[in-house]
């Protein structure tokens, strides 16, 4: 488990750095970069059916676009900045799965899986049904069914658990 949530970790810190250097990079401006894209799109479209004085028109009305809306200097300076965003996402992400494992398992939770078991099967099952057919270990599953035995949710008839 560890090494996913280093690998999530790491992947969602990287992205979010990405995120912000881009954001930098447009002076978060979006309109600009929709305006790129758009006459991006319609440069590709007359490069089919236009004639070469206005493809090569369309181009550098595309580079001055570009270069209106692109700021890479000042991306370049906050670098820093970005990568400490995407450091903090990654501290977060790690966090909340560090803080989630450390909590013992909901009780609920297992009870359901008991309840539905039993359900498909007709209202009876076993200690080994339930730990061959649910994520339950066989600790697991013993604590569980001797806490609704105790609760008077489960008849226990030999191996057999019924429910009531």
């Amino acid at each position: 488990m560890n090494v996913l949530k280093v690998l999530l970790s790491a992947i969602t810190g990287l992205s979010a750095a990405l995120i912000a250097y881009s954001a930098f990079y447009v002076r978060g401006d979006l309109g600009g970069v929709m305006s790129y894209l758009r006459a991006r799109g319609a440069l590709r479209r007359l490069r089919e059916t236009g004639t070469p004085e206005q493809i090569s028109a369309a181009q550098a009305q595309l580079h001055a676009l570009g270069q209106q809306v692109g700021d890479p200097t000042f991306a370049g300076q906050l670098i820093p900045l970005a990568l400490l965003i995407g450091t903090l996402v990654a501290a977060l992400v790690w966090w909340a799965f560090t803080r989630r494992q450390q909590h013992a398992p909901r009780l609920d939770i297992q009870e359901r899986m008991v309840y539905r078991l039993a359900h498909r099967l007709g209202g009876r099952f076993t200690l080994d049904d339930l730990s061959a057919r649910s994520p339950l270990t066989d600790e697991q599953a013993r604590a569980v069914t001797a806490r609704l035995l105790d609760l008077g949710r489960l008849t226990r008839d030999g191996d057999t658990y019924r429910l009531n």
